[in-house]
């Protein structure tokens, strides 16, 4: 906040959540971790949702109460014993924080329920294998007696991913397994534990020489924004996507090989570059989400770490449009791509400037001068890496393209701004969901050809609602389309309404010709609409590998991927 604001500002909530409470679980990131909303942010909700200071006066219900759940776990006592054999009794749980902990995820409509003392389906016991011969066992025990099996990684899942629907065992990789086994520096790659997550990951690498005893310092090179609470058994799982993923490709590009425990048996794939061995089963199990086994060990690729090498760019064109266009056209200028790229829009690029502290300075003043009007300019922000003569040629070309599409260079500094919030700004939502405010997203992945208008379609079902925020942005980029993110953030206070405007947005996506998920995975959330986005024949694929792989339908049972779904409501399974 500016030292300059005497007005009133709510009493943003500053203490971690409470040992054993509902919002210990469904607070995002780090316990002690917070980010307020500044003035300027604080009073531009206040406008476009007619509220009054009175209304940040006082908090909504905080989810501070211990966690109570009602149903008892189902497992016999002979089932949990058997678990603790296999792992050691310290690794095995019936609590109730425990069962709920890691059978929630990240959702909004979780932490809505949450809030009220209404926890979602829990499973009947929590395990944490110490390696994949664990594994092994404990799916092997799980198929011989049917009980479902859920794997659990850094929690971050955004579609009900791990949801226990049936109840059984929620399977925790993170806490034991997420160790390196080896970086292959001839082959450049590295081998980790699938419950290993990213700031290990990436933290290793980067101090590769002293941690590995390597040569040199390495990257991932995969930023998702929920990196710091993600493990990287889930990235593939899911096929996910990091910030700098048009540099260095996404999680599908950035996997060789993986090792799997299935009930049908043990799958390692080899780590070719490429081969010619007809389909690829390493590509059948990445975003498989959990259905066919349990991802134990992969492979990563990884690349030299040069950050001194680093190119800051920020543009702002008169129109969404230009953006798209310029964009578009370094994505298939084919002199090297960015690692950041990231365009928004009209809306985004109004709510941006606030948070990132540029709207009413200089910088903005000589924007509004030179014809960048506010709600028409769009903002672009972004990086090259790699070797310097790449970068300095990728940010050269990128000024060139844009210059020839009305785009004015604002130097590095948007992006440097930016840079330090982009983990950071989902820890507004605990904030804003505080005063009954929520804050979601949706995302989808779009040909250039369609990309205007599903953005229009889009944002058309979500103003449906008044008084609505609706910021939108493209933020991976290919030769042959990019994403589409949309932020919505809305005063809202029952469930079903939440539930249905985000079921509107779904359906809008689809209908305007976006895909289902872009990085985001299928989950439950989204399985209602899979089968006739991909339609039946693929669908009939993808069952018969899960009849193959799973046939006592143990793994993740309950919706996920829409393969064990019937009707359209998950939430009654």
């Amino acid at each position: 906040m500016s030292g300059k604001w005497k007005g009133f500002m709510p009493d943003w909530r500053e203490t971690a959540p409470l040992a054993g409470s509902y919002r210990s679980i469904f607070k995002w990131g780090d316990p002690a971790g917070f980010k307020h909303p500044n003035e300027k942010l604080y009073r531009e909700m206040k406008e476009v949702f007619g509220l009054s200071d009175d209304d940040f006066r006082q908090r909504r219900r905080e989810g501070d109460e211990a966690v109570r759940l009602a149903r008892t776990p189902r497992l016999g006592a002979s089932h949990v014993q058997a678990m603790a054999r296999i792992v050691g009794e310290e690794n095995v749980s019936t609590k109730d924080y425990d069962r709920l902990r890691y059978a929630t995820g990240k959702t909004v409509e979780e932490a809505m329920l949450l809030r009220e003392g209404k926890p979602g389906r829990a499973a009947d016991l929590v395990v944490h294998p110490r390696g994949k011969e664990e594994v092994r066992a404990i799916v092997k025990y799980c198929a011989r007696h049917r009980i479902p099996v859920y794997t659990y990684g850094g929690g971050s899942s955004v579609n009900f991913g791990f949801r226990p629907a049936k109840g059984g065992i929620s399977l925790v990789l993170s806490t034991h397994m997420n160790g390196i086994v080896k970086l292959n520096e001839e082959n450049q790659t590295v081998t980790v534990q699938a419950g290993i997550m990213g700031p290990a990951l990436e933290g290793a690498l980067n101090d590769a020489p002293s941690k590995l005893r390597a040569a040199r310092p390495y990257t991932c090179g995969h930023f998702p924004q929920s990196f710091e609470y993600s493990s990287a058994g889930g990235w593939v799982a899911t096929l996910g996507s990091g910030q700098s993923s048009t540099y260095y490709g996404d999680a599908y590009n950035l996997v060789l090989s993986q090792e799997y425990v299935t009930p049908a048996g043990d799958i390692r794939t080899r780590e070719y570059p490429a081969a010619a061995t007809g389909p690829k089963v390493n590509d059948i199990l990445k975003g498989s989400e959990g259905t066919f086994g349990v991802l134990v060990e992969l492979t990563l690729k990884v690349f030299r770490f040069m950050p001194r090498n680093r190119k800051r760019f920020g543009f702002i064109f008169p129109t969404w449009e230009a953006a798209v266009s310029a964009t578009r056209e370094v994505s298939q200028g084919e002199f090297g791509m960015p690692a950041v790229m990231r365009i928004s829009d009209q809306e985004e690029t109004n709510i941006g400037l606030k948070l990132y502290g540029i709207d009413g300075t200089f910088l903005d003043t000589l924007m509004r001068l030179r014809g960048f009007k506010p709600m028409e300019r769009c903002l672009m922000l972004g990086t090259s890496e790699g070797d310097a003569s790449l970068t300095k040629n990728v940010k050269r070309n990128v000024k060139r393209v844009c210059a020839r599409h009305g785009g004015m260079y604002l130097t590095g500094l948007p992006t440097k701004l930016w840079e330090p919030g982009r983990y950071r700004d989902p820890y507004l939502r605990e904030d804003l969901q505080d005063f009954g405010i929520l804050i979601d997203t949706l995302e989808t992945s779009v040909t250039w050809d369609t990309l205007h208008k599903v953005h229009r379609e889009v944002r058309a079902a979500v103003k449906k609602r008044p008084k609505v925020i609706c910021m939108t942005h493209a933020s991976h980029f290919y030769p042959q389309g990019t994403n589409l993110y949309f932020i919505f953030i809305a005063k809202m206070e029952r469930v079903k309404d939440y539930v249905a405007m985000q079921d509107d947005i779904i359906s809008a996506i689809c209908a305007s010709g976006g895909s289902v998920s872009h990085h985001h995975g299928v989950g439950r959330m989204l399985a209602p609409w899979i089968e006739e986005h991909l339609g039946k024949g693929q669908m009939d694929v993808l069952r018969a590998l899960k009849r193959h792989f799973d046939p006592a339908g143990i793994m993740n049972p309950g919706g996920p991927l829409g393969l064990d779904l019937k009707g359209k409501d998950w939430r009654k399974i």
